[in-house]
């Protein structure tokens, strides 16, 4: 049975939170909008979660966390637990991704997104970030093309007066490396960061300069393709399209089935014994809630 909200969108995306642990502590980070988050989930409570969602037309998840995912220790156990046929994704920070990046290809996980804002020298890294990894990263991108968790997508959010000027810097990157799209970010709103960026200059630049455009189904957004690289622009506020053509549902780190990444009012939680009949009507509950945020 595929679900459709009261807006007539079908829901085919499931979006987990695996934690709210992370290493890094980056200056814009939304955390996937939790708020005070309790106990994280059970590898048990997410395995009967994907298989309701299953059974509801999902047809694909991405793990991902206000923290980094690979912090837990029983993510390959959790990835293993994705039923047949859905394929799995993770967002990643990238520090860990190299040591890990062949067990999770054998687990049955599809591909990467590597959060990633600077090419440039360490101090602008630990800027963002505040840590000196990009070393890291970099490797854990090469070790996840070497294994075939491709195409990786690179997440930049784009910050003012921080990043704004390393656009061709990461085209060319993108260039370099077989299997890699870049993914330009708008900044969300959910903490004091302030450096928003001027998405509109950059995609009107990337439209101009294109060989190619695609608006792909996924929030109705651009790919530019500029000779050889592929450059994606995700532009989630004050956009209805973006909203119309969502399909995502998101679950919270800590067991809460939240219909909207930009609100926290209308969760539903799953904790405390949820299973069989009363998970899936929290389910269908969950996706009657779904309203566009910009209409």
């Amino acid at each position: 049975m595929v679900l459709k909200d009261p807006y007539n969108r079908t829901v085919t995306n499931l979006r987990i939170s695996l934690t709210q642990r992370c290493n890094l502590r980056c200056i814009y980070c939304h955390a996937e909008g939790e708020v005070n988050p309790e106990e994280q989930m059970s590898a048990e409570d997410i395995a009967e979660l994907m298989q309701v969602g299953v059974q509801f037309g999902i047809r694909s998840i991405k793990f991902t966390g206000g923290g980094e995912p690979l912090l837990r220790r029983d993510l390959v156990d959790i990835i293993r637990s994705v039923p047949p046929g859905v394929e799995s994704s993770l967002t990643t920070n990238g520090t860990l991704l190299a040591a890990k990046a062949a067990e999770l290809k054998e687990a049955g996980l599809a591909r990467v997104n590597v959060s990633l804002d600077t090419l440039r020298p360490p101090e602008r890294y630990r800027q963002i970030t505040g840590k000196d990894c990009l070393a890291d990263v970099l490797e854990g991108i090469d070790a996840a093309i070497e294994v075939g968790l491709t195409p990786v997508k690179l997440n930049m959010v784009l910050l003012d007066g921080i990043n704004e000027d390393e656009l061709d810097d990461f085209m060319a990157f993108v260039r370099s490396k077989r299997d890699v799209i870049l993914q330009v970010i708008e900044l969300m709103e959910f903490n004091e960061c302030k450096f928003h960026g001027d998405v509109d200059g950059v995609e009107q630049d990337l439209n101009e300069r294109a060989k190619r455009v695609v608006t792909r189904r996924m929030h109705h957004r651009k790919k530019y393709c500029l000779d050889g690289a592929e450059v994606e622009v995700v532009r989630p506020l004050h956009n209805t399209e973006f909203c119309a053509f969502c399909n995502r549902l998101r679950v919270t780190s800590d067991g809460k089935l939240k219909p909207c990444l930009l609100r926290s009012d209308n969760l539903i939680d799953i904790r405390g014994g949820k299973h069989g009949k009363e998970l899936e009507d929290a389910f269908r509950e969950a996706v009657g809630r779904r309203k566009p945020f910009f209409t």
